[in-house]
């Protein structure tokens, strides 16, 4: 495959905006914005993003990298909500039950908070408050959870038997089938009907590397994580493209991993490495916040696929 510089040689082209379909290594000088860019194929990449406003752990996320919103976690058990614009956050109204170690589902303005603190609690945040909405069945902590505010999924969890699964249908939960294997401490991606539970370990185990996949009926197991852990983050729109990073191996870990529907692989690490996180977005598009130790407000975005850098302003 011939490069843009093959093609055109290396002298810098001069373009009063920038081009439609620029080809992978392609440099020009943009003269209405007077600034150098460059267009590649990023393989994967965490950049810093901006802190959230309280530094916690064991908290929740919904949404995707550019909406997000933060609730829940930890030290002491909080409320705080935060909302992310993909540039800050902002601080908004607080959960009506403090808590951590809880899970969340939905999108920036319409988000699920769900059980933690060993509670069946469900709230419901309409974009400006959270409301109390109707318990799952069984109290859960360090559950996992995926979908949108009228179609979640809530599964495994520390509190025994730990394989449950509920179904949420807007109004309330109903019990489906279990999980193959007690799964606390993990993560989760996709949706009501097409889900992935990734990592995490049994009570008083190692943390170990299994994937399950979600049809809507049951579970499948599928390829392992090329590292097993637990309290790591995850997202992702399905279960057959999802994102797992950082966790406890021990110790605290930056390593990300990228699932295509068939096997994991290896990507870009975190700046820096933590457990205990809250994850958002998407496979390609993802958002981590929070974690420990310490307890920090640290934010990150990793981005992959076509991308255009600016070089200079002047």
């Amino acid at each position: 495959m011939s490069t843009y510089k093959e093609i055109h040689g290396t002298d810098i082209e001069v373009l009063s905006s920038d081009p439609a379909n620029p080809l992978e290594g392609q440099v020009w000088y943009n003269s209405t914005s007077n600034t150098v860019k460059s267009f590649f194929i990023n393989p994967g990449s965490w950049a810093t993003g901006g802190s959230l406003n309280t530094a916690r752990f064991a908290l929740a996320a919904a949404g995707t990298q550019t909406a997000a919103l933060n609730f829940g976690g930890e030290p002491p058990a909080t409320g705080a909500t935060e909302s992310y614009n993909g540039t800050s956050w902002t601080e908004l109204n607080d959960l009506n039950t403090a808590r951590a170690d809880l899970a969340g589902a939905g999108t920036q303005t319409a988000a699920l908070a769900i059980a933690g603190g060993n509670s069946t609690s469900t709230e419901s945040w309409n974009g400006t408050s959270w409301t109390a909405v109707n318990a799952l069945n069984a109290a859960q902590n360090w559950t996992q959870a995926c979908g949108t505010q009228s179609a979640a999924l809530e599964f495994g969890g520390a509190t025994p038997p730990g394989i449950e699964t509920e179904s949420w249908n807007g109004t309330s939960w109903t019990e489906v089938n279990d999980m193959n294997i007690i799964r606390e401490r993990g993560a989760g991606a996709g949706t009501q009907t097409a889900a992935l539970a990734f990592a995490g370990g049994p009570p008083g185990l190692s943390a170990f590397n299994s994937t399950e996949s979600w049809n809507g009926t049951s579970w499948t197991t599928l390829g392992n994580l090329n590292q097993g852990r637990e309290f790591l983050a995850g997202c992702g729109a399905s279960n057959t493209a999802a994102l797992a990073f950082g966790g406890d191996l021990p110790p605290n870990s930056a390593l990300t991993e990228s699932w295509n529907g068939t096997s994991w692989s290896e990507t870009a690490d975190l700046s820096t490495a933590r457990r205990q996180l809250a994850g958002a977005g998407t496979n390609t598009l993802a958002l981590a916040s929070g974690g420990t130790p310490p307890a920090t407000g640290a934010t990150e975005e990793f981005n992959t696929g076509p991308q255009t850098i600016t070089f200079s302003d002047s």
